[in-house]
């Protein structure tokens, strides 16, 4: 559940639940909110689970189970993915090198089974995990102003400028830590990670301190990185090899064997997956309100003539560009940019639309990227 459910609902915040977490949809006029995110800072409350490692072997045993190189170093972290033996993605995680542990961010219903399954493979190792979503709270500050915001309200260290990397601090009287992450949003972006028994007075600093910063649900968070191409776990990454999404940043070809890392090989020697991510732009008029517009449930088919060479993972009224946009995966060799995608029954023409949607103040760094 949310950390500070009280405050939210002062805030006049509409909750929903999301992976087995209460969240906060949105305040009121999201797409109002979006657009002040995208002109200034707004503030999210993150939705994480937590898992910690410690141990003289844990960056060891984490680096051997992950896709990606866990760093040795204090104050760096990576993205990293656990996946199947076919190569599919189980679950995403970032992984932080915080000293004498590693601190592991997943998605919330992902955190208790991942930390379970790695504690019953340890054997002679020097490793203790343990989940710790209830001991830490998670904002995220994003838009073209963060890096201002954050420097208005940090203390006794300066922001972070490398992805992935973080530093220590305060924000009033309370400790902070604060990462520079991926920007999925394509604004820049920062994480404000606190104890939990702080969350209140860390929440205040942010919303009520320094330069302003907008409140936002995950409504907002939606159309933020469908805008920048983001592809997320539950709609893109869970199930799917990700050499289709083109997701080299999860992923260091050159380290040692990891359960599925044969089948992304063979897919990266190949020099191409069968399939890809692509951005849809969707005719049709989008009304006053979204749900007048032609918008594809996930799974539509995408055509190419009488050929369906794919599906959308997910679609929305762009609030930025007032139109229609969707991801999709498609068969690769697609060359045509005039397609169509079954909406209601019907098929509703679509043009391909490069990733970006809407470039912002940062890149996401999960743009699709085929090499």
């Amino acid at each position: 559940m949310s950390v500070i459910e009280s405050i939210h609902t002062d805030l006049g915040g509409t909750f929903g639940e999301r992976d087995g977490r209460t969240i906060v949809d949105h305040y009121g006029r999201p797409e109002r909110t979006h657009r002040a995110v995208r002109n200034g800072a707004g503030l999210l409350e993150a939705a994480y689970g937590v898992i910690v490692v410690e141990g003289d072997d844990r960056v060891e045993y984490v680096d051997n189970v992950v896709s990606n190189r866990v760093p040795d170093e204090d104050g760096q972290g990576c993205y990293a993915l656990v996946l199947d033996p076919q190569g599919g993605i189980e679950v995403e995680l970032y992984v932080y090198n915080a000293g004498e542990r590693l601190l592991l961010f997943t998605p919330p219903s992902e955190a208790e089974d991942l930390a379970e399954e790695w504690s019953e493979k340890v054997f002679i190792q020097d490793v203790d995990i343990r989940v710790a979503t209830e001991d830490y709270a998670i904002f995220g500050i994003h838009g073209p102003k963060a890096t201002e915001k954050i420097a208005s309200v940090l203390n006794k260290a300066g922001s972070p400028d490398r992805r992935y990397s973080f530093v220590r601090g305060t924000m009033g009287d309370e400790g902070v830590t604060v990462i520079r992450t991926d920007a999925l949003t394509g604004e820049e972006s920062y994480e404000v990670i606190c104890a939990a028994d702080d969350a209140e007075a860390v929440y205040d600093t942010l919303l009520n301190h320094g330069l302003n910063a907008a409140p936002f649900g995950y409504r907002t968070w939606d159309t933020l990185c469908l805008e920048a191409g983001s592809p997320l776990f539950h709609t893109e990454l869970e199930g799917t090899i990700p050499n289709v999404l083109g997701l080299r940043n999860a992923l260091d070809f050159e380290k040692g064997c990891y359960v599925g890392q044969e089948v992304v090989s063979r897919v990266e020697n190949r020099g191409q997956p069968s399939r890809r991510l692509i951005g849809l732009t969707i005719e049709g008029e989008t009304g006053a309100e979204s749900d007048e517009a032609p918008v594809p449930d996930a799974g539509a088919a995408v055509f190419d003539g009488d050929a369906s060479i794919g599906e959308v993972t997910r679609a929305d009224v762009s609030p930025l560009l007032e139109a229609v946009v969707a991801l999709a995966i498609v068969e690769y060799g697609l060359e045509r940019d005039d397609l169509t995608v079954r909406v209601g029954g019907e098929e509703v023409p679509a043009t391909v639309t490069e990733l970006p949607f809407v470039e912002g103040s940062d890149r996401s760094d999960r743009l699709p990227d085929y090499q």
